[in-house]
């Protein structure tokens, strides 16, 4: 069964081009209407990321994912698309339940915080909503294209190089932030405004580059394995006289 459930994904017919056999072009597994709406909501989220907090903003990995995506879906990469479902599913779902218990005033994690902070723009906190629908629209990516099995160490190797520079490079948390990207990817602890003091911050920090891979990113991976049907199995083209009997591929 195709990814797709569909038989978008199925061998396409042998056409007759200059007297050879070959596949046709195989159809679009991503509506192009869907394409195109992502492809402006990135045409403005950029430039406004860029000139609100910087181009440091895009070391967060929600941001990473983002761009990956963007190119993902025109290329129609399976690779691309579930690198980022297996780093973003399992923190973006975090996410939603931690925005949804800030909104009743049950405060979880404080990651959510920044979006009912009056002093950001409406028009700001609105593009941050992506964090909700970004692992939704993941899910249905990998299911149209299906899973590949080397996202996990593919992103997690690109997750631990930007973790080390977010934590020797970037700024801490520091009281009063503004809008200046600090503390990104939680490399301090939970909050903007102060690091995290229940242990030492090598601690911290090692537990994040050990723990989000195994604890994280890997039951994720696990989980999409088990859930998404894999990649349709390439098919060759063969030429009639490789052919039994100079018959057409099979």
């Amino acid at each position: 069964m195709s990814p797709s459930g569909s038989a978008a994904t199925a061998d396409p017919p042998v056409i007759e081009q200059g007297g050879r056999p070959v596949r046709a072009p195989i159809p679009s597994r991503i509506p192009l209407s869907l394409k195109l709406a992502y492809s402006a909501f990135m045409a403005v989220l950029v430039p406004v990321y860029l000139t609100h907090y910087g181009p440091t903003n895009f070391l967060y990995f929600c941001d990473i994912a983002l761009i990956l995506t963007l190119i993902g879906i025109w290329a129609e990469s399976a690779l691309l698309v579930s690198v980022c479902a297996v780093g973003l599913l399992a923190p973006q779902t975090l996410w939603v339940v931690d925005f949804v218990a800030e909104a009743a005033g049950v405060p979880l994690t404080g990651m959510t915080a920044y979006m009912f902070n009056r002093e950001t723009s409406p028009f700001l906190r609105g593009l941050s909503l992506f964090h909700g629908w970004l692992p939704f629209l993941l899910v249905f990516l990998v299911w149209r294209l299906g899973y590949e099995r080397r996202a996990w160490s593919v992103w997690s190797a690109l997750a631990v190089v930007v973790l080390f520079v977010c934590f020797l490079l970037m700024p801490p948390p520091r009281p009063d932030p503004g809008l200046t990207p600090v503390n990104i990817n939680y490399v301090w602890g939970m909050s903007d405004y102060a690091a995290q003091t229940m242990v030492p911050a090598w601690a911290w920090f090692t537990a994040l580059v050990i723990g989000l891979p195994l604890l994280v990113w890997w039951p994720t991976h696990r989980l999409l394995i088990r859930l998404v049907p894999g990649l349709p199995a390439p098919s060759s083209i063969t030429s009639p006289a490789a052919s039994p009997a100079g018959s057409a591929p099979r």
